[in-house]
């Protein structure tokens, strides 16, 4: 199930909240018409993929990944939380200390 968080839209899939992100108002509209949800407003928040990334994943409580232009077939793509995606101390392949691959 889809829900705002302050301006955000996200799921929760695999135990894993995407953020949804989108590089233009085109694809937030093919996003809203894959919906159903066309008719309605959308409001959004123009942000650097960088700060969402580095300042936002790490406000969200559990582990959180970016979706980007998710209805598009042929141009989405997710940045898991992974090191070297996320911030260390949000990325669910190192320890708590970010020292190495948790076994």
């Amino acid at each position: 199930m889809d829900e705002a968080r302050g301006g955000l839209v996200s799921a929760v899939s695999g135990g894993i909240r995407w953020l949804y992100a989108f590089t233009d108002e085109e694809a937030l509209a093919r996003f809203a018409e894959a919906r159903g949800e066309a008719g309605r407003q959308w409001p959004y928040v123009a942000i650097l993929g960088a700060r969402l990334v580095d300042a936002v994943v790490p406000m969200v409580d559990g582990p959180a990944g970016v979706a980007v232009n998710v209805a598009d077939a042929d141009g989405s793509m997710l940045f898991p939380p992974v090191a070297g995606i996320v911030p260390d101390a949000c990325a669910v392949d190192l320890d708590v200390d970010g020292r190495g691959a948790v076994a």
